[in-house]
């Protein structure tokens, strides 16, 4: 049997904002270990929201984003008797959020034509909204494992 891993790695707070969720938000965004660059870009998106949404605290406002993106469940691939089933199963809390944080940073990148601050900016405030390619993409999860909800009984 598999044992759970009991230690995950616990990112370090951010500078400015001393949020964990914020120092991960910049470890997703950095690519090939800039994490200069990244913090740029995430400070940047902030700023933009700053000003464009017009609240004092832009932190919270990403907590939204990331609490109407998170979701609930999601479906696994279950090998029972030579058929595969997708298995309908609860997201842990960590899990939630780094699936949240990782959806708003792939539907930013996949946006064409702008720089990475206002694309992660417009992101972030759509998913507030709860509107855009990152709510969208937990929209379907959930139908998803709404449709295979019959196969429930194989989750172990």
């Amino acid at each position: 049997m598999r044992r759970k891993a009991k230690n995950r790695n616990i990112v370090a707070p951010d500078s400015v904002y001393s949020s964990q969720k914020v120092g991960k938000l910049i470890n997703y965004c950095m690519e090939r270990g800039k994490k200069n660059a990244a913090r740029k870009i995430v400070y940047g998106a902030f700023d933009t929201i700053k000003e464009t949404a017009k609240v004092e605290n832009p932190l919270e406002y990403f907590e939204n984003a990331l609490k109407n993106t998170a979701p609930m469940v999601e479906v696994k691939s279950r090998r029972v008797g030579g058929a595969n089933y997708q298995v309908p199963i609860e997201v842990r809390p960590d899990r939630r959020q780094a699936l949240s944080i990782k959806w708003i940073v792939d539907a930013a990148r996949a946006k064409k034509g702008k720089p990475m601050h206002v694309k992660l900016a417009e992101e972030i405030m759509l998913a507030v909204k709860n509107e855009g390619e990152a709510v969208k993409k937990r929209e379907n999860t959930h139908k998803m494992a709404e449709a295979n909800k019959a196969f429930a009984h194989f989750a172990w």
